[in-house]
């Protein structure tokens, strides 16, 4: 059987198998071949010819898919054509910049080290006010500590006067018992060293051991934190040293000026300690 057609299929049963090949040329040859009964030899020719269509049409397509994959591996592997101009271009970009920035530096290094000089003098400034900050922190619980004192020393019956606290006792004892007393309260037995104080002892109108003694040698007075005594206030003709045993000093309760007077220290008297505070 042949049938002329201008664009057709070609189909081939061989051994129970059909391929079917499109043939484009105008003029085609169509035949079918069984591989029931006895076998036409006389189509053996368009069978080979149907073989060879089909190895070139294989071929055909793997040429073309290895051309494809050809230009892919081309593609991906090839560094950019522009790959040396661009690089060129960033390294001279770059270049460009730290130029700018030495040129920016070195144009405001003077305007730089004005600010850091600022800076440095701000921070030792605030270094400073932090000082002076803890130092008047540390003068304020001070402060505190000490108008704490007083309270408890105002309590306990001592009077203020002229920056120190004066305790008057109300019992009798010997001129070292008396100054033992006043050590025990962190104090001692009073220094007589301006006028005031001499007024001020004067009008308690009592008669009373304070801190003034010629024990360590006879005829020498000094004041129990070891000064010299520059200034007196002796009742006339005191000291007398009245027997030779007469080596501490006393206020004695009088209106006059002078109101000292050297007594045995075995005696029994008031006493005056005097407790010295910050002014």
């Amino acid at each position: 059987m042949q049938k002329t057609l201008s664009s057709s299929l070609l189909t081939l049963s061989l051994n129970n198998m059909e391929m079917v090949v499109l043939e484009t040329e105008p003029e085609v040859l169509i035949e079918k071949i069984s591989n029931k009964g006895n076998r036409d030899t006389s189509a053996a020719p368009g069978l080979k010819w149907c073989v060879g269509l089909k190895w070139f049409g294989c071929v055909a397509v793997s040429f073309g898919l290895l051309c494809i994959l050809q230009v892919i591996l081309n593609i991906s592997l090839r560094p950019p054509l522009n790959y040396e101009a661009r690089t060129k271009n960033l390294t001279d970009e770059r270049d460009e910049l730290k130029g700018k920035l030495n040129d920016f530096v070195s144009g405001h290094e003077a305007e730089i080290k004005t600010l850091t000089g600022e800076r440095d003098e701000l921070k030792r400034s605030l270094d400073d006010l932090k000082s002076q900050q803890n130092a008047l922190i540390r003068e304020r619980d001070e402060l505190k500590r000490t108008l704490n004192d007083f309270d408890q020393l105002l309590q306990e019956g001592w009077v203020y006067f002229r920056s120190s606290f004066y305790y008057i006792s109300s019992t009798e004892k010997t001129w070292q018992e008396s100054r033992d007393d006043c050590l025990s309260r962190g104090a001692d037995l009073m220094i007589i060293d301006s006028q005031e104080e001499q007024d001020f002892s004067r009008r308690l109108s009592k008669k009373m051991w304070f801190g003034l003694t010629d024990r360590t040698q006879d005829g020498t007075w000094r004041w129990v934190d070891g000064s010299p005594l520059n200034t007196s206030y002796w009742f006339p003709g005191e000291p007398n040293n009245l027997g030779e045993m007469e080596d501490c000093a006393e206020i004695h309760s009088s209106a006059e000026g002078n109101n000292w007077n050297d007594l045995l220290c075995d005696s029994q008297n008031h006493w005056i300690c005097e407790k010295k505070v910050a002014p």
